[in-house]
């Protein structure tokens, strides 16, 4: 796995995304609840888990194309089945299908064995 300064922008470090493992077209990344991460329901904002979606799923492209070359998200829609409050999340990312422009990603976010959100999103790639 490349260092944690090639795979973490300013902005996921912003949110708190700690990657965990990135392979051939799979990556994993997880995210500790913080207060700053709660919406007006007092559980994490879904913007959270969709960024966490979203940056697990362009590191799993960057691990089917290589950290040479870069992605960006074309398309991507998530499907929230279970509010998170309190403990941590972790997302899991699988490229289906990598060609030559464009990669599409699936994606699952968990807490501990129950499912979070189910996710999925094409990228292009640069």
């Amino acid at each position: 796995m490349p260092s944690r300064d090639t795979l973490i922008s300013a902005f996921s470090e912003l949110v708190g995304l700690e990657p965990v493992s990135i392979g051939d077209g799979v990556a994993e990344v997880s995210l500790k609840m913080a207060e700053h991460l709660r919406n007006r329901g007092n559980v994490m904002h879904g913007g959270a888990l969709f960024s966490l979606m979203d940056v697990t799923m362009g590191l799993a492209c960057s691990g089917a194309h290589g950290f040479d070359r870069q992605s960006v998200t074309l398309e991507c829609k998530i499907n929230y089945i279970r509010a998170v409050a309190e403990g941590d999340v972790r997302c899991v990312a699988r490229v289906l299908h990598a060609g030559r422009r464009s990669l599409v990603v699936e994606a699952d976010i968990f807490q501990g064995d129950k499912l979070v959100a189910k996710g999925q999103g094409t990228f292009a790639q640069l």
